[in-house]
């Protein structure tokens, strides 16, 4: 049900959505349309106040937005006086002189970014050195007393013994490692 509902919503959107364009349409081209080939005596209707353009004016512009030319424009700018009057071969150069310099900044954005990136391998490498020298250490220094508490039992071990042969006796079980 409410699936319905909303693609009658859909379909009710676009329905209006296409209205108000024609209309919009209408209201721009329409007048225009009939102006070139209506018969009715203009001289009776009042002059536009909305804008003070003839029917000459409205084509001429609509073909120079066509063509995307303006014979006035930038005619009184110095800037694009200038512009317009270079050669093609200065402009292509002077696009290429644009695009090195754009590459010449990213070249040194990069040489940056590798310089840092450099420097940060450099200290995780030390760091790495450090935790492996300390690795070590703590191995070695397990390694010793493994070996020292080996002895030292073997050392116990003894002594117990001595100890049972000269009459020493525990009450309590003592258990040997070996």
């Amino acid at each position: 049900m409410a699936y319905l509902a909303a693609e009658h919503a859909h379909v009710l959107l676009k329905v209006v959505l296409i209205c108000s364009f024609c209309s919009l349409f209408w209201c721009i081209v329409g007048p225009y349309l009939f102006q070139e080939n209506s018969t009715v005596d203009t001289s009776s209707c009042p002059p536009c106040r909305v804008c003070d353009c003839s029917l000459d004016n409205f084509h001429s512009i609509s073909l120079d937005v066509l063509n995307s030319s303006f014979s006035d424009c930038g005619k009184n700018n110095p800037e694009m006086n200038k512009e317009l009057k270079k050669d093609l071969v200065d402009l292509l150069s002077e696009e290429l002189n644009l695009q090195k310099d754009v590459a010449n900044e990213t070249i040194a954005h990069t040489k940056v970014l590798i310089l840092d990136a450099t420097k940060t391998l450099s200290h995780y490498q030390k760091e790495a050195e450090k935790c492996n020298v300390g690795m070590e250490t703590c191995e070695e220094g397990r390694e010793k007393a493994e070996r020292e508490l080996i002895e030292e039992r073997k050392l116990s071990a003894l002594w117990e013994k001595r100890a049972r042969k000269h009459g020493w006796n525990d009450s309590r079980e003592v258990q040997c490692w070996n």
